[in-house]
């Protein structure tokens, strides 16, 4: 394999940099070329292809986002988008593509392999949401800014009496919420994976009121609940002043956790070692502290399964 291309796509992710150095410094290591798709399978069908280099990758493992660049692609979802796809990294000479991104991202990545383009994955999405491995890139990074920012919210909630309601991410997986509620000490957690249950937040919250807490968090995933919503309600129902913070998106945002920037490292690194092993239609992950490949129509077929005992957890540790 002589030529590789490289692109980000769907949300961008803390650590995506450090992947992406390592593709290109493994690839040249083993003397292959790399290209980079700017934009996602947007570029790829713009024809916005950059060539990548050692030197080109350098100082970037600190930086947040993606230097490639990222976008979502209707087009590429259609036949003709794939076709024309497909064209253009045979027209290039690319005999393997890498995938940085979500489960999104790799249903392309698996249509380009049914097309006979050599593909494999690379998780990153600070959601946590992709079966087949137990961290993707960008994860670590979110829960520590999120910590970050409701320990400060915490020190005007205890200096005000007040009870916040903040919003993290997680349409679909809870996993953020969990995570950082747990950390950050919250009195209650919302989460997409159960029914919307305001009765049981008061309900914790009376209790913390009753061991003395004035100043309690409720953290709600946003595919659980809306924030402000949350908050009307439990302004009707405690004798506490509420407010309503929304995270959005500066989790995504920052420079990566080192957690972040060795995952990125160690999957990207893995990540050529499987094409020039002439493997196609594969994620690399980590499972149980080791790096593995699963295929894409196993990940693709799963469903993720959130780590809901942290939820109880959480509620026997809430502060």
């Amino acid at each position: 394999m002589k030529r590789i291309a490289l692109l980000t796509s769907g949300g961008d992710a803390p650590g995506m940099n450090a992947a992406i150095r390592a593709v290109v410094r493994t690839a040249y290591h083993f003397d292959c070329e790399v290209l980079g798709i700017r934009h996602g399978y947007q570029g790829l069908l713009q024809d916005d292809i950059i060539p990548l280099t050692p030197s080109s990758v350098g100082d970037i493992i600190q930086r947040g986002g993606t230097i490639l660049l990222t976008a979502r692609c209707d087009a590429f979802k259609t036949d003709e988008g794939l076709a024309q796809g497909v064209a253009t990294l045979r027209r290039e000479g690319v005999e393997g593509l890498v995938v940085i991104g979500g489960d999104g991202s790799f249903r392309g990545a698996c249509a380009l392999a049914q097309h006979g383009i050599r593909t494999i994955g690379i998780p990153g999405t600070i959601d946590n949401d992709i079966p087949g491995t137990d961290e993707t890139v960008g994860f670590d990074t979110a829960l520590n800014t999120a910590v970050e920012a409701i320990d400060r919210i915490r020190d005007t909630a205890s200096s005000h009496d007040r009870t916040y309601v903040v919003e993290v991410m997680g349409h679909h997986s809870g996993a953020i919420a969990l995570a950082v509620g747990m950390a950050a000490g919250a009195a209650s957690i919302m989460i997409p994976e159960e029914e919307p249950n305001l009765e049981r937040v008061l309900r914790q919250l009376n209790q913390a009121a009753a061991r003395g807490k004035k100043h309690p968090i409720v953290l709600v995933a946003e595919g659980a609940a809306h924030a402000m919503e949350v908050g009307e309600f439990l302004k009707d129902h405690i004798a506490y002043e509420v407010r309503v913070t929304v995270l959005g998106h500066i989790q995504r945002g920052g420079a990566p956790s080192a957690r972040d920037r060795i995952l990125g490292s160690l999957y990207g690194t893995q990540a050529v070692h499987l094409l020039l092993e002439g493997c196609t239609n594969q994620m690399v992950g980590m499972r149980c502290g080791r790096v593995e490949a699963t295929s894409f129509d196993q990940v693709l077929s799963s469903v993720h399964q959130t780590n809901l005992s942290l939820h109880t957890i959480a509620d026997i540790l809430a502060v």
